[in-house]
């Protein structure tokens, strides 16, 4: 299982890299890795960082006694750079199937983790993704052109696992960029299939999703009390 946590978060703006920054009093880089400690088909975890939050890692993940939990490892310039530092640091742990998660996905289900990795029985990859349900149009700056067609479309989430040589192997012959680890095991020509996601499992990114994620927190609380 792998974190990623060295972004440094510029759309957010602020010193503090968001995937550190408070939600309910809890980070989300700790609340993504309670989340897959919480499962015991998770054998092992790292965490991805930039070299320069060594301190707020030790910080956000202090308290946590579990054998799992492995030291981080410091990431590279970009994300596809950073997740391939983090597979080279499993080489030496047996480990066949990897999860690759981004650290500003604070409150991934329980029921999307263990979707991708059965589906990781059947194909070389699988990742959590939402169908595309709004209208879609190409547009000219704010002068709407044509619409597109939503068939077919998915916005991709994460986790997303693959066989763990297949996915190495890929990063290590990946030059350049890439959206996601999908487009990285795609261009090897890796088999990936998609699982339903979460609508709870979004990306902190912007202010607003700050906000969507202390609604979020409440309405989990909300239902906790209920049950």
């Amino acid at each position: 299982m792998l974190i990623v946590a060295a972004g440094r978060g510029h759309r957010l703006g602020g010193e503090i890299p968001k995937q550190f920054l408070p939600v309910g009093g809890i980070c989300s880089l700790r609340r993504a890795v309670d989340a897959f400690l919480a499962l015991d088909a998770i054998d092992l975890l790292r965490v991805v960082i930039h070299p320069d939050d060594q301190a707020l890692c030790e910080a956000a993940l202090a308290g946590i006694d579990d054998r799992r939990l492995l030291a981080p490892v410091h990431g590279g310039a970009t994300r596809a750079q950073s997740v391939r530092l983090g597979l080279e640091s499993f080489r030496d742990t047996g480990t066949g199937k990897i999860l690759i998660h981004d650290a500003a996905r604070p409150f991934i289900p329980a029921g999307v983790i263990e979707a991708v990795l059965s589906a990781l029985d059947q194909a070389e990859g699988a990742f959590a993704a939402l169908p595309v349900v709004d209208a879609l149009w190409n547009a000219d700056g704010d002068h709407a052109l044509a619409p597109v067609s939503r068939d077919g479309l998915w916005r991709a989430q994460t986790p997303q696992g693959f066989d763990f040589d297949a996915i190495l192997a890929a990063h290590r012959g990946h030059d350049g960029e890439a959206h996601d680890d999908v487009a990285v095991a795609r261009a090897a020509g890796m088999d990936v299939r998609i699982v339903q996601g979460a609508e709870a499992n979004f990306k902190i990114t912007t202010a607003a999703d700050l906000e969507r994620a202390q609604a979020e927190l409440m309405r989990l609380e909300n239902d906790r009390r209920a049950d």
